[in-house]
């Protein structure tokens, strides 16, 4: 029987914090050993855990990314930022961050599922290595940084925050950098630093990141990017790799929404923000970057373009949307049938994007489907997650 067909409670495993370590003004880490005293799982760097949340109207899930040495700690480590919602804002306080932070303790149980999401290093490249991040994005690429340290790779790294007092793992990237002899370079933006800021120098720059802060301190190379953080703090990342020659292959990302949405967002006018470098008037304003401390929404992967595998689709893989009327063709740019339905102009509901949540599913009229990554709850009989789905031959949905 495949993997994907356990059931969620079958992927769960208990586990105990043991450590619950306070690393900036709103991100606290987590550190986690299994109760049965058996061996942490597998994981790759930039894999995240799935845990489950109680609530008073049941339980949700949450997911966070590792934030460790994924190859080297006896723990599994998370780093939560406490996500509050805007003053004078409906929408509520995170359910995940804020249990964790006001509720879990040093000794308390939780239910976690395996490592998992495609948003990797690849180990296997011998390419130098960007890493940007802004606030809490940093913790999917920290555990790359760990890994990064013990190759022979050169890694740069970007960190914008808001300010030092709520930036995170300062100490543990300058200690990376120290240790490497060069190898490793680290570059901190404060958006608006302290007076503590700048009295104990805990920055590099002022401001936000634009091209030409990025041209100052890149030589040309041909870099492989990975990048995590707010929507609009990768929209405009994402706009100066390509306007400084890096493919789109070479760009891996952590996102929440379409899949094609953050190249479409790059597309968009750029506003004006006082840039880090300083750069002239004409070049500040060709870019964006809002703050990266901005309000949070809940994660997802896409891979890096290379990475997909069998993304040629077969002859006669077609998918009917039943209500809506629309018959499309499967492409070998999708990776989904949520990704075909976007494409096509429909907007199913959907959340987590990689098989998690079941807010995509869907009822299967007619056909097969196979999965690209396997659901953490199998979907019943006739009932589809669209988000994580590829068709196999002519199929039909409810949608």
């Amino acid at each position: 029987m495949p993997r994907w067909k356990r059931d969620m409670a079958d992927a769960f495993r208990r586990f105990r914090v043991s450590a619950k370590i306070r690393e900036s003004d709103v991100v606290t880490s987590f550190h986690l050993a299994p109760v049965d005293g058996g061996p942490l799982w597998q994981a790759l760097p930039g894999q995240y855990l799935t845990f489950r949340v109680p609530t008073a109207a049941g339980s949700v899930l949450k997911t966070y990314s590792l934030s460790g040495d994924v190859q080297q700690d006896n723990f599994h480590r998370i780093s939560v930022k406490r996500e509050c919602a805007p003053t004078g804002n409906d929408v509520p306080d995170g359910v995940g961050s804020c249990w964790l932070h006001d509720h879990v303790t040093e000794g308390s149980e939780i239910d976690i599922a395996p490592p998992r999401g495609s948003f990797v290093l690849d180990q296997e490249s011998t390419r130098p290595v960007l890493l940007l991040a802004g606030g809490i994005g940093i913790t999917p690429l920290l555990a790359m940084a760990k890994v990064l340290a013990r190759s022979k790779r050169r890694v740069w790294i970007f960190h914008a925050c808001e300010n030092g007092d709520v930036q995170a793992f300062d100490a543990e990237l300058r200690a990376l950098a120290t240790a490497s002899g060069g190898r490793i370079s680290l570059h901190v933006v404060h958006r608006q630093p302290t007076a503590r800021d700048r009295a104990e120098r805990r920055f590099d720059s002022e401001g936000v990141i634009d091209t030409a802060l990025l041209q100052s301190h890149l030589p040309l190379d041909d870099y492989e990017v990975y990048m995590c953080g707010p929507t609009a703090f990768m929209a405009a990342m994402y706009r100066q790799l390509r306007a400084l020659g890096i493919e789109k292959s070479r760009i891996a990302y952590e996102f929440f929404g379409a899949a094609t949405s953050l190249e479409h967002l790059a597309e968009q006018p750029a506003t004006i923000s006082r840039a880090a470098s300083h750069a002239p008037k004409a070049i500040a304003a060709l870019v964006n970057l809002t703050d990266p401390e901005a309000w949070a929404v809940p994660d997802t992967t896409v891979p890096m373009a290379d990475d997909i595998p069998d993304r040629v689709p077969k002859d006669g893989d077609i998918v009917v949307f039943a209500k809506s009327g629309v018959t499309a063709a499967m492409r070998s740019d999708v990776r989904t049938l949520l990704e075909l339905a976007e494409d096509k102009g429909l907007a199913p509901d959907f959340s987590c994007r990689s098989g998690i949540c079941n807010t995509c599913r869907c009822t299967l009229v007619e056909g097969h489907v196979s999965y690209i990554e396997e659901p953490l709850e199998t979907p019943a009989d006739g009932q589809v997650l669209i988000c994580c789905a590829r068709p196999e031959g002519r199929v039909v949905l409810d949608l």
